[in-house]
């Protein structure tokens, strides 16, 4: 027969057990809601989605780029050209999935085949 004093302490260390299981999960809740708290407001202030890259480079090659995109793919919108040292960049789209953005980079790719998918 089990003694008292040993069913005591195994009472004890199964109540200890479940107390200090419903603490840990209590504080994931809190570390997982203030991490979702910070990447909304990283969100809000950086945006969220994907774009196309259809370029990067000269910039006389990146206007003729977004030229020849203009007539060929209407449907995605106006490219737009930047210069990020050292190079001119030409991406086109706005996308809030990968996914989309990856099935119109299977269609631009095509006619651009050094086009890439890039978070925005």
């Amino acid at each position: 027969m089990i003694n008292g004093k040993i069913l005591a302490f195994i009472l004890f260390l199964i109540l200890g057990f479940c107390i200090g299981h419903s603490q840990s999960n209590y504080t994931s809740d809190q570390s997982i809601n203030s991490l979702l708290a910070k990447k909304r407001k990283y969100n809000k202030k950086n945006g969220t989605g994907y774009r196309i890259q259809l370029y990067n480079g000269n910039e006389q090659r990146a206007k003729n780029i977004k030229h020849n995109f203009m007539l060929k793919f209407s449907e995605f919108g106006k490219p737009k050209m930047s210069y990020e040292l050292p190079e001119w960049k030409v991406k086109v789209g706005r996308f809030n999935t990968k996914l989309e953005a990856d099935r119109a980079l299977n269609k631009i790719k095509e006619k651009f085949s050094g086009a890439i998918v890039i978070p925005y």
